[in-house]
Order: C-alpha cells, then sequence, then structure tokens
C-alpha cells in the first residue's frame, strides 16, 4: 500500500507565505500602534489644557483676583504637570469682562508622526466674584 500525503504537496505551495504575512501585515499593526499613541497624547494635552484654563478662570474670578492671578494659575498648572514634556510651546491668555473671566491656553501636543505637531487651543469661563449689598 501507498500512502498518499496531500499535506505535504499543497505544503510546498504555502513556502514563504510566512514572510509575505510580515510584509503585509506588520506594517499595518505599527499604524494602528502609533495612531492609538498619537490619540492618546492628543488627548491628555487637551485634558491639561482644559485644566490649566480652568484653574487660571478660578484665579482670576477670584474677589480680588487679577488677570495676571490667571495667567500665572494657567501656567503654575502646566508646569506641575509637565510643562513642556506634556504641552510643549503652551502660552496662556485672558480675556476679561465686568462680568465673566475667560481664560485660554494654547499649545502644542507632543507627536510620533514626524513633522506633524497638533495646536491645542482650549478655554475655560467664570464668573467673576463680587459682593453685592442684599
Amino acid at each position: 500500500m501507498s500512502r498518499l500525503r496531500p499535506e505535504r504537496s499543497n505544503r510546498r505551495y504555502e513556502r514563504g507565505s510566512a514572510s509575505i504575512q510580515l510584509v503585509i501585515l506588520l506594517p499595518a499593526l505599527f499604524a494602528i500602534l502609533f495612531l492609538g499613541m498619537q490619540a492618546a497624547l492628543h488627548h491628555h494635552a487637551r485634558t491639561v489644557a482644559i485644566a490649566a484654563a480652568q484653574e487660571g478662570a478660578r484665579a482670576a474670578a477670584a474677589e480680588y483676583g487679577q488677570s495676571a492671578d490667571g495667567i500665572s494659575g494657567a501656567n503654575s498648572f502646566i508646569a506641575e504637570a509637565g510643562g513642556n514634556d506634556v504641552l510643549p510651546g503652551s502660552s496662556a491668555s485672558i480675556t476679561r469682562t465686568a462680568t465673566t473671566v475667560t481664560v485660554t491656553v494654547t499649545g502644542h501636543s507632543l507627536s510620533v508622526i514626524p513633522g506633524w505637531h497638533p495646536t491645542i487651543r482650549q478655554s475655560a469661563s467664570a464668573p467673576i466674584e463680587q459682593i453685592t449689598a442684599p
């Protein structure tokens, strides 16, 4: 009796298929990995920027708060959160009216994609605390 091994005859046509699969799938895997990392960095930078803007708005909206207090509060929060390692090129600006104060924090997100530096811009407003007569 002769034994036929159909598995062996099919295997010779599959020679090198693992290398082709790696060449096709590995770049796709790296692209998904880098996009996930970029999304996480962007989200973290946005979170730090909005928290800094809220901190600056709270400081400037205090009863005796000034615009300089708001900018100082926002910049201090960014420095404590990691500074240029989290939000490079950050700056804070303030707009003050008779009843509200708005702090805007701008900066860039860190990037794992070369040559691309997404801009982050977040604002927070707060009513100015005032003593009023009953």
